[in-house]
């Protein structure tokens, strides 16, 4: 296998870095076509997310949404607000492109994610999938990257060590906990410092 930058692996989050932030958008409309407050409504739905361990496949779809309608009163059904959810995350090709460029180079690429079943739906709408060598789902795993265990499985499964892997996330907590397992990171906040800032850690794939 190719090393480029001392690096064998890239692993990507999906919502926030390969395509919008789906989740979140979807709940601001959600709130506003209720006519309720996305302040109250989004932290609520984030909460049920983990509390009924959805994100983590301690539940499906429907019971996730049981518990958002009971928290929040807001009563639309699952097919509703599942489609809210899923037409909110637009890929961002420029992020496809690198990685494929990146596979291109002979690193190896995966998705490392804290998604649902929802993931599946967005591969058979969007083609996700086929851009990367292996596919991590907290909700086929039972674990989250709250968790070194999530990175740890990924590592191991994809026969690479943190020191020789990147991992990009647009969460800053989910970057701390990966460059304290020894990953290096890069926290993606919008295109062009994304790409700067890639640039500087690696500029052969700054240069993609």
């Amino acid at each position: 296998m190719s090393q480029v930058c001392g690096l064998r692996a890239v692993f990507f989050d999906f919502g926030g870095v390969l395509a919008e932030e789906g989740f979140r958008q979807a709940l601001i409309d959600i709130a506003r076509e209720a006519g309720r407050d996305p302040a109250e409504v989004v932290p609520a739905a984030y909460e049920m997310a983990w509390t009924t361990r959805f994100v983590v496949g301690g539940c499906d779809e429907a019971g996730f949404w049981q518990a958002f309608r009971k928290a929040t009163g807001i009563a639309a059904d699952d097919a509703h607000l599942t489609e809210v959810v899923l037409s909110r995350f637009v890929p961002r090709p420029y992020m496809f492109a690198l990685a494929d460029a990146v596979r291109g180079l002979g690193l190896k690429t995966a998705i490392l994610s804290d998604q649902t079943e929802w993931l599946a739906r967005l591969d058979a709408r969007h083609d996700v999938f086929s851009h990367f060598d292996q596919v991590f789902n907290s909700y086929h795993h039972g674990t989250s990257k709250r968790e070194a265990a999530f990175f740890e499985l990924a590592l191991a499964a994809m026969d690479v060590t943190a020191g020789e892997s990147l991992f990009i996330d647009d969460a800053a907590h989910n970057t701390e906990l990966a460059a304290r397992l020894g990953f290096k990171t890069l926290l993606y906040r919008d295109r062009e410092s994304f790409f700067a800032e890639l640039a500087d850690l690696c500029p052969p794939l700054g240069a993609l």
